[in-house]
């Protein structure tokens, strides 16, 4: 008898050897496409370039659909239409807006503020400002402040609704929207048998497994002026080095704070590491608002968070 077990643990491990060998080898295939209005850079791990074709084609048209969903620059996306079709009554949405605008809210929440995508009519008049090199008219932005207000938007979980109390409001997920989207990139190409994979949208990283024989993605930490290794994680960078107006020898960031108006001047540059890109790059836009020592207090309430804040220049004092 004990011939017999050794004879069949001497099978299994034959068999087991011979499942390892069969294992073909995984190749690195990368791929970049204009999406969210940035590029977005997919990096992943297939048996060969057919694989990766069809899998960087699912992703990227998933990327697009949600584009579409929850751009507030297309007149027709869905988010821009419930700015219409919900006021003083509640409209259906899509289970990828919902979910959006429920973490938005419980950001809200948590930040007392510090996070509101209702601040869409005070982020055009900033957008404007930088296209034209001249800050935003006071009256303007106080007529644009009135119309905001996360408290303003009601969700119902259990029917999938969004109301806003008045007209004249607009929705902006620009600081949540693309960690998102990168989340659900890494979810369409796991569906596809792809667990090694990177996602970039601009500061927006997400990753699933590392790399074969490796201990995880190197991620450049902006704010930590280093590397990290990681893996089933992401990252977001927020700061004001791309995106910024120039006025009165002061710059003023694309982020705003949502409480006062005003384009953040504090020159602060943040990245955030957490489980997952909605929670990382909603993080990353909320702490550049409440600056370093808030925005460490608000994050431990997460767990898996790391946060690394970095001054870029001396702070500029408000125009107004």
């Amino acid at each position: 008898m004990e011939q017999r077990r050794r004879a069949r643990f001497a099978v299994a491990f034959l068999l087991c050897l011979s499942v390892g060998r069969a294992q073909p080898a995984l190749h690195l295939f990368e791929a970049v496409e204009p999406h969210m209005g940035t590029l977005v850079n997919i990096k992943l791990y297939a048996r060969d370039a057919d694989r990766a074709k069809a899998a960087f084609r699912a992703t990227f048209d998933r990327i697009s659909q949600l584009d579409g969903i929850l751009s507030d620059y297309k007149p027709d996306s869905e988010l821009n239409r419930i700015a219409l079709s919900a006021v003083a009554k509640p409209a259906k949405v899509s289970d990828e807006l919902f979910r959006v605008l429920e973490v938005s809210q419980e950001l809200s929440e948590a930040s007392g503020g510090a996070f509101d995508v209702t601040v869409g009519p005070v982020v055009r008049l900033w957008r404007q400002a930088r296209k034209e090199h001249q800050l935003p008219d006071r009256d303007a932005l106080d007529a644009a402040l009135s119309h905001c207000g996360y408290r303003k938007l009601h969700l119902n979980r259990p029917d999938h609704t969004v109301q806003l109390d008045q007209d004249g409001m607009q929705l902006d997920l620009g600081g949540i929207a693309k960690g998102y989207a990168a989340d659900e990139a890494l979810i369409a190409l796991g569906k596809l048998g792809i667990e090694s994979a990177l996602v970039a949208a601009s500061g927006d990283i997400a990753c699933s497994n590392a790399p074969p024989g490796r201990k995880g993605w190197s991620i450049e930490i902006e704010a930590k002026n280093g590397v990290a290794e990681l893996s089933n994680a992401a990252v977001s960078t927020s700061g004001d080095s791309e995106q910024y107006l120039e006025a009165s020898g002061k710059r003023y960031s694309h982020i705003v704070d949502p409480i006062t108006g005003i384009a953040l001047t504090s020159r602060i540059m943040v990245s955030i590491i957490a489980p997952r890109g909605i929670l990382a790059d909603g993080l990353a836009t909320t702490v550049s608002v409440l600056g370093e020592i808030r925005g460490k207090q608000l994050a431990k309430k997460y767990p898996g968070v790391s946060i690394f804040v970095r001054s870029t220049a001396s702070a500029g004092l408000s125009g107004y």
